[in-house]
């Protein structure tokens, strides 16, 4: 990092500093040449793209949950709403469909994951699925303030990097004319 101490903000992401002053930094330590600095700037860049790559992935699963629950959310508002038997498509997989009787009832059952099925009222169905559109509503636009976040940071640590690449350079061709 830029500094001794990085600054943590953002949920967690340090903070890359702008580097403005390459000599003024280069000559902190005399014993670190700039292909050290430039090593040691590289590897936070990887670091920052390792979690721009996490946090992507992570948006991905949000978004593709979202559907799913708003869907879900709509058939239990739907039975809730109908009181007396009606027949459906039920989806067996992506391509397999099956024609169902669904009788009236008080309660369904959910998937929460990880195998795991429990049945619910239909209120507290309606509520639980409400509360995690919201939760995933919240997480996908946090996700994206983050990834935001991190593109700058990664931009800071390109700049840094050719700032002192840029400035090894003319040392060095300034030294190749003395």
């Amino acid at each position: 990092m830029v500094s001794e101490n990085p600054v943590k903000e953002h949920r967690g992401i340090p903070k890359a500093i702008f580097l403005e002053d390459v000599d003024g930094y280069m000559a902190k330590d005399t014993q670190r040449t700039a292909a050290d600095v430039l090593k040691e700037f590289d590897e936070q860049l990887q670091k920052y793209k390792y979690m721009e790559l996490n946090l992507i992935q992570r948006k991905k699963r949000l978004k593709a949950q979202v559907p799913d629950i708003e869907k879900t959310l709509e058939i239990v508002r739907h039975m809730l709403n109908k009181k007396e038997e009606f027949q459906t498509h039920f989806m067996l997989s992506d391509q397999v469909h099956a024609l169902a009787t669904v009788p009236p009832t008080d309660t369904v059952c959910l998937w929460l994951g990880a195998n795991v099925m429990l049945e619910y009222s239909i209120e507290e169905a309606i509520a639980l699925l409400t509360k995690n559109l919201t939760t995933a509503t919240v997480n996908a636009d946090q996700l994206e303030q983050d990834l935001g976040y991190l593109s700058n940071q990664i931009t800071t640590m390109e700049v840094n990097m050719a700032r002192v690449y840029n400035w090894d350079f003319k040392r060095r061709k300034a030294l190749a004319e003395k």
